[in-house]
């Protein structure tokens, strides 16, 4: 659904890569926006939503690049509401996935290891709380994305390490029943998150798309 979303602007990023503005995104502002009670907690609220769509900005350049490097035109960079993806002009080899899927987190990996080591060498004040919100929101991505379930960069991750050891067929299968164990977990560790961290993810991990994974035939 999110790959039709409409794009509010478009601009250049590095290679060349068109990047789009999704229109979803404002519903993301307003969720942020809607938190702020005083002018400085509005403040603060608009400077974690921009570090938030950087890293995940960054985060899908990974992936950009993960593709570039190997000959792989890449269409846009797409940032929506509900986060963002890279979409290819041309398909890939498995071996060729490996890489470019899994340069999403590692640029999670790297920015939240630099903010871990900038963090503490810095004064108090607001560079300060940026650095550390940018290595938190990383370190979030990181764990999110790696995650073993469809279309999480760590289920595609997942399938690919099944097929080097395994027929693609039986691949698939495992890569769905591992997805569709975490899939049919996830709405209850999300309410169990809620109570306990006051946090919910919007991503429901696709229930069906595992389902068929499994029933796929040889």
């Amino acid at each position: 659904m999110f790959r039709d979303d409409v794009a509010l602007f478009e601009f250049r990023g590095p290679w060349g890569v068109p990047v789009q503005i999704g229109s979803s995104i404002l519903f993301l502002v307003l969720v942020f926006v809607s938190f702020g009670a005083s002018p400085q907690e509005l403040a603060y609220d608009v400077a974690f939503l921009i570090l938030v769509l950087v890293s995940i900005y960054l985060h899908e350049l990974g992936h950009a690049w993960g593709s570039l490097i190997q000959g792989l035109p890449v269409k846009r960079i797409m940032l929506y509401g509900g986060g963002g993806f890279c979409e290819r002009s041309s398909a890939a080899t498995p071996y060729e996935e490996e890489l470019l899927v899994a340069m999403g987190p590692i640029v999670n990996a790297v920015i939240w290891a630099l903010a871990v080591l900038i963090g503490p060498l810095l004064p108090e004040g607001g560079v300060a709380w940026a650095v550390e919100m940018l290595g938190m929101i990383n370190f979030f991505l990181l764990v999110f994305n790696l995650m073993p379930v469809m279309p999480l960069d760590g289920g595609k991750l997942f399938h690919l390490m099944m097929l080097r050891l395994m027929r693609p067929d039986w691949a698939m299968r495992v890569a769905g029943a591992v997805g569709l164990i975490v899939a049919l977990a996830w709405v209850p560790m999300m309410i169990v998150s809620f109570f306990s961290l006051g946090f919910v993810l919007l991503f429901i991990p696709p229930i069906a798309l595992h389902w068929e994974m499994v029933r796929r035939p040889a």
